[in-house]
């Protein structure tokens, strides 16, 4: 009996293809007949009467799938009884789970007696399961898309890896044995299999390669077999069967073609390495392009867990702790090395190697993974569907070209697995014929082949678009950019090489450096000559000298582009010079004209800049996103960005945590001197800025030194009926209590606590509560202070506290109200107005508030409160002023300086506060006058002069810290503000003797 005309609709079948599903039909019913034939003969059930029994759905997609797939027409001619198990199993609509695939291949193996039947029977699974995959990949069942299709073919692949390896290590246990146990564990050691490009990344083609690394865990040698061997010989031995297993062609075909040549020193390295030799080889000799293999390294088979160890034991040569641009040079190497195989072999068309292919997209990702992946931890994963998905959180891509770039990618998979699936073959031509044109188009839902091809165009255009913008030469983009934006000639990149390489004598190089705009070009030219003739120089490796002699010639064009090229050229060198052994930085230099703009811009205003990147290189980094380079975060998202920075860190490792701490600070504090120097930001914001930078390192720095010692000591008991945290605050005093840091600030700090005084911890290490808090104190100034690589945090002030440097270091809420009433100085009063709590418990911080309210609020005798604050400042002016005849003006200490509005400021509150508690509410001077003037206690003129001095002073204080300048200027400037000042000290703390002038 005969499958029926018509048993195969026609309905979506396309007039070219009918034909070939004639022949098709043909085929299928001479197996059927066949099948029919063998099962009368054996008694078994015919499937040619299930197959007469499909539903016209079923036989529409069956139509479709043999149109297209010479594979799929092949395996059911051959196993027509497969289609009815694929059906039954639902393998037509649903990949099979992980569990099911592994039983049914276990079973399928258990049979199997020698390797023969093993790879047999592995086969038989693979090309069964790949049936299915090919059907659901055409017919596009609800849940199937292009990542399901690699993700059932990479689960497909790792299950008959582990299984064939399962097997073999039975078959040859009785001969070899089992190799011996790591220290300390039980059960023997197991080969490690990790999986390289897609198939570490769970994305596998239709009919792909499957790219291995071999590993084992530490060297022995085999235990109860007949021979004892060595483990490498013995682990060598079964990989080389594993191959096999997979890779042998038998009269089944093959399993997975497999490829070694990833492994360290390709086809001329051992087959198989231990832990420590792998280790010992990335650290020394691993290559860029090693790099790139490894972030899709992932197990796929055998000790998945020890393999997961050996990753983590490389993570740091594939992802670096700095931002890597030199990776992009490795990439674009890479890529113009595949575009003249390409173009030698004749492959433009090519979907894969070609331009605007898959390769591009997958160069895009992967180079944000290798520059940022160390940093961006989110980036440390093998799928590219994953990666790609973060860049726009990241702000490394924006979202708009993520939403073109995955579609797109998903289009050109799509059409390389049509490809592959015509005959299970790996491939990515485009085919040259009639038919198999037909059958893409078919199997890509188009309406026919110019309709795919023009689709096609738009997606590699779009590719290439994006895939420039990422990896191309920034010596192109920087001639576009440059010189036709600046009046005068034009110099190019080629004179600025041929300056820089010594090739013009020294008139010539005089005549080009004033024709660029430099002002002195001699001085120019022989800081050129010095820095190429340097020893630094002289001493470099061959890639950091080709990253420098690629820099300069675009750092040049930057610094003529900046408003004063002479003083951007004096103040970049230096960076240049600390960066020579560091040369990942030259290569983010120049791979990133615009943030070389920027750096030009920053200099040019600021040494204190120029000096922070030459001390701290790793903030080059910032230059790369000006949207958060001119935008200080506010103090939510500080803490939010601390929190992320840190939670990438283990705990454990204190040194790296402290480490990101003082990048994350001084990150932040050039984001603020960068609005600071664009002007984006008032000089209120500026400190503002610069505070909350403070509080939130505070707030972490804090919790950082609790952990420490709650792990080793447990919690510090409590004070009855108290409630709150962690009974502990720390208040900032000064410049911090008065939210008016500057640049270079350091920290007055007081450590309260008020846990049980006679309590201890409830640790395994007990000890006394105050031993504790001390502690906690002495922690937290080590976590500030300590010198890392990257510097300290804050230099810290600690002689406010009570009893100053002799009193101690904690003190109890109650201790620090009793000193205050009984034994503080009017100038720890005075102190005391410009103190509040950056940090800690909420709670504490609320009665530590009221303790500070009731202190201030005291009323007190005026004539003895003036004489105190006047003898304090005269003596301040002792010891600090400027001399008679120094003819300047510093803008803190002298009479008419900050220091006298601020004296101004305590005193009103010490003299008010106790008739106008509305002055409590403020720690900053700003507010305080304001609150003067409102309520009417202040002339409203006065305050507002007041104010205004103020602010004068304070930006010429920040000005002066971004010039590196003393914070003296000269006599003749703020003569007004200083006069207003003077005026208002004499009336209101010198009454008696108004003449003065001190």
């Amino acid at each position: 009996m005969a499958l029926p005309t018509g048993f195969l609709p026609l309905t979506e079948i396309p007039e070219p293809l009918r034909g070939p599903l004639g022949q098709a039909q043909q085929r299928l019913d001479e197996a059927l007949a066949q099948a029919d034939s063998l099962a009368e003969m054996t008694g078994r059930d015919s499937p040619l009467e299930d197959w007469l029994a499909l539903p016209e759905a079923c036989r529409e997609q069956l139509a479709r799938v043999v149109a297209i797939s010479d594979f799929a027409l092949e395996t059911l001619v051959r196993y027509p009884q497969w289609l009815l198990h694929l059906e039954a199993n639902g393998e037509l609509e649903n990949a099979p789970e992980p569990a099911l695939l592994e039983a049914w291949l276990g079973e399928a193996l258990e049979a199997a007696e020698d390797e023969s039947a093993m790879q047999g029977a592995l086969r038989r699974f693979r090309r069964a399961r790949m049936l299915g995959i090919v059907w659901r990949d055409l017919t596009r069942p609800p849940g199937t898309d292009m990542w399901a299709t690699a993700a059932a073919v990479s689960r497909l692949a790792e299950v008959c890896l582990d299984g064939a390896l399962g097997w073999l290590e039975a078959h040859y246990a009785p001969r070899w044995g089992h190799p011996a146990p790591r220290p300390g564990e039980e059960a023997p050691q197991r080969l490690v299999v990790l999986g390289m490009g897609k198939l570490g990344a769970g994305e596998l083609n239709l009919s792909s390669d499957i790219d291995l690394i071999f590993a084992f865990p530490e060297k022995g040698v085999t235990r109860g077999g007949r021979r004892e061997l060595d483990h490498q010989e013995y682990f060598t031995k079964l990989g080389q069967k594993l191959i096999g297993a997979l890779d042998a062609v038998t009269g089944d075909g093959f399993a997975f073609r497999v490829d070694m040549r990833l492994r360290p020193l390709g086809d001329g390295g051992p087959l198989v390495g231990s832990f420590a030799m792998l280790g010992s080889y990335y650290q020394d000799q691993g290559r860029e392009w090693e790099r790139y293999a490894m972030l899709k390294a992932r197990p796929v088979a055998g000790d998945r867990e020890a393999g997961d160890e050996l990753l983590a034991g490389l993570r740091p040569f594939v992802y670096r702790k700095y931002l890597d641009f030199g990776a992009i040079e490795s990439l674009r190497e890479m890529k113009a090395m595949i575009n003249r195989e390409v173009k030698r072999r004749g492959m433009d068309d090519n979907i894969k190697l070609g331009s605007g292919g898959i390769r591009e997209v997958e160069f895009v990702v992967q180079a944000f993974q290798l520059i940022r992946g160390g940093r961006d931890t989110e980036l440390q994963v093998t799928s590219l569907k994953s990666a790609l998905a973060r860049l726009p959180d990241l702000g490394l891509l924006p979202q708009a070209v993520v939403d073109e770039l995955l579609p797109d990618y998903v289009f050109l998979r799509d059409l390389e697995h049509a490809l592959q699936g015509l005959e299970d073959r790996q491939t990515q031509a485009l085919p040259d014929n009639d038919t198999d044109r037909e059958r893409i188009a078919l199997a890509l839902d188009m309406a026919d082949w110019p309709a795919l091809m023009a689709r096609l165009d738009e997606v590699r255009g779009r590719v290439r678009q994006h895939f420039d913008a990422v990896i191309a030469d920034p010596e192109e983009e920087r001639e576009e950019i440059a010189a036709p934006h600046r009046e005068g000639a034009e110099v190019g990149l080629d004179e600025w090489r041929a300056l820089w390489r010594g090739e013009l004598n020294a008139e010539e190089a005089a005549e080009l450096l004033e024709r660029a705009g430099f002002a002195e070009a001699d001085t120019a030219a022989r800081r050129l000559e010095g820095l190429r003739h340097s020893r630094a120089v002289k001493g470099m490796q061959r890639i950091g000298f080709e990253r420098l002699d690629a820099l300069m010639p675009l750092m040049l064009d930057a610094a003529v582009g900046s408003e004063l090229p002479d003083r951007a050229l004096e103040r970049t060198l230096p960076l240049i010079e600390s960066v020579l052994r560091r040369t990942a930085y030259l290569a983010l230099l120049r791979e990133n004209p615009e943030a070389l703009d920027h750096l030009m811009r920053l200099v040019g205003a600021s040494p204190w800049v120029a000096d922070q990147l030459a001390r701290h290189p790793i903030l080059l980094d910032e230059l790369l996103t000006p949207g958060t380079l001119y935008t200080p975060a506010d103090k939510a998202r500080l803490a939010d960005e601390l929190r992320q920075t840190l939670a990438r860190i283990p705990e454990e490792d204190e040194e790296a945590q402290l480490e990101a701490l003082r990048i994350f600070k001084h990150a932040q504090v050039l984001h603020v001197a960068a609005s600071d120097i664009a002007g984006t930001r008032a000089l209120m914001k500026v400190s503002d800025y610069l505070t909350f930078i403070a509080e939130v390192v505070l707030e972490q720095v804090l919790a950082m030194a609790w952990k420490h010692l709650v792990r080793k000591h447990g919690r510090p008991q409590r004070r009855d009926g108290v409630e709150g945290e962690s009974d502990f605050i720390i208040v900032g005093y000064g410049k911090l209590g008065g939210i008016e840091l500057g640049y270079g600030s350091d920290l007055d700090l007081v450590f309260i606590h008020d846990a049980a005084s006679q309590g201890s911890t409830d640790g395994p290490r007990p000890i006394d509560n105050p031993v504790f808090f001390t502690r906690l104190g002495q922690r937290i100034i080590h976590l500030l202070t300590a010198v890392t690589p990257a510097g300290a945090l804050y230099e810290v002030d600690m002689r406010l506290r009570p009893s100053g440097n002799s009193g101690l270091l904690v003190t109890t809420l109650e201790a620090f109200a009793d000193y205050q009433r009984r034994e503080a100085w009017t100038w720890e009063h005075q102190a005391l107005v410009r103190a509040r709590v950056v940090a800690g418990d909420p709670a504490l911080g609320e009665r530590f508030a009221a303790v500070r309210r009731e202190v201030l609020g005291e009323k007190r005798d005026l004539a003895a409160l003036r004489e105190e604050v006047v003898k304090m400042r005269l003596k301040m002016r002792d010891h600090l002023a400027s001399r008679p005849g120094d003819d300047q003006f510093d803008l803190k200490q002298d009479p008419g300086g900050m220091v006298d509005i601020e004296f101004l400021c305590q005193y009103a509150v010490l003299s008010m506060a106790h008739y106008a508690p509305q002055l409590l509410e403020w720690s900053d001077n700003m507010r305080l006058l304001e609150t003067l003037e409102a309520g009417g206690l202040l002339d409203a003129g006065e305050c507002r002069g007041l104010r205004e001095a103020y602010l004068a002073y304070r930006d010429a204080v920040h000005r002066a810290a971004l010039a590196n300048q003393p914070r003296a200027v000269g006599a003749e400037e703020f003569q007004e503000h200083r006069a207003l000042v003077t005026r208002l000290w004499q009336r209101l703390l010198e009454p008696s003797d108004a003449g003065a002038n001190r």
